[in-house]
């Protein structure tokens, strides 16, 4: 039997491909950092032929870390940086522009413009999905409708669509030759142009926003042999799973039982609760979304709550003001003060995601008074991802009926203690982080692995969770309901910046 299964983790910052063994342990990993492109205010691009040529450099680092050979690999697996939006000629192989990222907020007059003609939430019946410059649909519109060919081009099935991990698979099954052009269903529920129950492109959506149905990827399920690879980093290995990165998460969390939450602090956060097969529309600002769908077993539906900017706060404090060197070094510095001081950063970077959907906020910085020193503003930006993940919970023990007994968390992020401990006590919850880490990568290595036989069921994937730490809540409650009132003060001096 072969000893791996590879995930490769196309992330918004990063690709990596990372080698697991049937004990869902890391075995070898490679990894590499791709360009943010940012033409104007508000837009975020990334180069898909830069994306392509370091996926094939980080399976072959992961290979050689171990002197792996193609035979010791049962199967890859894909995840993927959800919602960035890709259209390349499938006879040259080339994006006709670059890849719209999901944080991209060029499509702002188009949401104002459908809001305008049916309210935001006209499409969420069948798509689960509030319309939202965060999506893919209106992405492939923009480029549909603003670069040159692409538009006459799909009409005539030469112009094809995906989000990264379609172009991918593409690439690895053959590309120009012969190359498999889909996606899966946890992919597919993130264009705002999947209908949620028939998990098929609906006819009204694609002529809502104007887009040829000919251009889209077929809709697999997230476990299931789609191809072999035919380059030679991979040759003749099963390409077997894909799922979205939350999807792939909560995967690799083994939340299998409806009820059962991740949060992942990436770049974003993002909260995914499975509720099982029961499709349970959102009163409270959440998104309905799909779990995962094992080949063809019953999908998996999930509520998930989509903060934009977590990580991506330490990055702007390091970046741009210069508070700090390296992302790590906030814990240090929010840990010279004992508590905020009175301060709140709500970082409505490009408008606040759920349980808000407030396209017209921005970001502020409140309660400032001459005693706040950077200390307190370190800790403000660290407090900003858990009063967020806060307001999502709230959300989802509403809409879904559960309250959540403990929260699994995973991301970067997880390594603050200072973060996760404050995490506990705000959220008045257990929070646990696994021995595996790196779930995103581990979720899609599972799919892939149970497509193939690698794992028989999820049971073996539940004997490999294992907790790392536990943070239990240790704060009063009225601090906690002093604090959290603060919070909710600072958010609605956000709104309204944009006219």
């Amino acid at each position: 039997m072969s000893k791996y299964i590879a995930a490769i983790d196309q992330g918004t910052t990063s690709t990596r491909c990372i080698l697991f063994n049937q004990q869902g342990n890391i075995v070898s990993v490679g990894q590499k950092e791709h360009e943010q492109i940012y033409p104007q205010p508000g837009w975020v691009e990334h180069n898909p032929t830069e994306i392509w040529k370091n996926t094939l450099e980080v399976i072959a680092l992961a290979r050689i870390n171990v002197s792996a050979h193609a035979q010791d690999i049962a199967a890859v697996g894909i995840t993927n940086q959800r919602e960035t939006t890709v259209v390349w000629n499938k006879r040259t192989g080339k994006p006709y522009y670059n890849a719209l990222v999901w944080q991209d907020t060029r499509t702002t007059d188009l949401v104002a413009k459908y809001e305008r003609e049916g309210g935001l939430n006209q499409f969420r019946d069948i798509t689960g999905l509030p319309v939202s410059t965060y999506f893919s649909g209106l992405k492939l519109k923009w480029l549909l409708d603003n670069v040159e060919g692409i538009r006459e081009d799909a009409e005539k099935g030469e112009a094809i669509f995906g989000n990264i991990d379609t172009f991918l698979i593409w690439h690895l099954t053959g590309g120009t030759h012969g190359g498999i052009h889909v996606t899966d269903v946890t992919n597919a529920s993130r264009t705002q142009l999947m209908n949620l129950r028939t998990l098929q492109w609906d006819k009204s959506m694609l002529a809502a926003y104007n887009i040829p149905e000919i251009m889209l990827p077929a809709i697999k399920s997230s476990s299931e042999i789609y191809g072999y690879s035919d380059h030679e980093v991979l040759p003749g290995v099963p390409v077997a799973g894909d799922l979205g990165d939350q999807h792939a998460a909560l995967v690799g969390q083994t939340c299998f039982e409806p009820g059962m939450a991740k949060n992942t602090y990436g770049t974003g956060c993002f909260l995914v609760m499975n509720t099982g097969t029961e499709l349970k529309t959102s009163e409270n600002g959440l998104l309905t979304t799909i779990s995962y769908k094992f080949g063809d077993q019953p999908v998996q539906y999930a509520l998930e709550g989509s903060v934009a900017v977590t990580g991506a706060l330490v990055q702007w404090l390091r970046d741009n003001l210069g508070l700090i060197q390296n992302a790590s070094d906030i814990e240090a510095l929010a840990q010279t003060v004992e508590d905020n001081g009175g301060a709140y950063f709500v970082p409505a970077f490009s408008g606040l995601y759920a349980p808000y959907w407030r396209n017209d906020a921005r970001g502020v910085i409140a309660g400032l008074t001459r005693y706040v020193n950077k200390g307190h503003i370190a800790r403000a930006v660290l407090e900003a991802t858990a009063y967020q993940t806060v307001d999502v919970v709230k959300a989802m023990e509403q809409d879904s009926g559960i309250e959540l007994a403990s929260l699994r968390v995973d991301g970067g992020m997880v390594h603050n203690q200072l973060l996760m401990q404050f995490q506990s006590d705000i959220l008045d919850t257990q929070v646990v982080s696994p021995a595996v880490a790196e779930t995103t990568a581990l979720g899609a290595a599972y799919a892939a692995g149970l497509a193939v036989g690698y794992w028989k069921s999820t049971d073996d994937l539940k004997k490999n969770w294992a907790v790392a730490h536990t943070w239990n809540p240790n704060m009063a409650e009225e601090t906690r309901n002093a604090y959290y009132k603060g919070w909710k003060k600072a958010v609605t001096k956000s709104y309204d910046w944009i006219d």
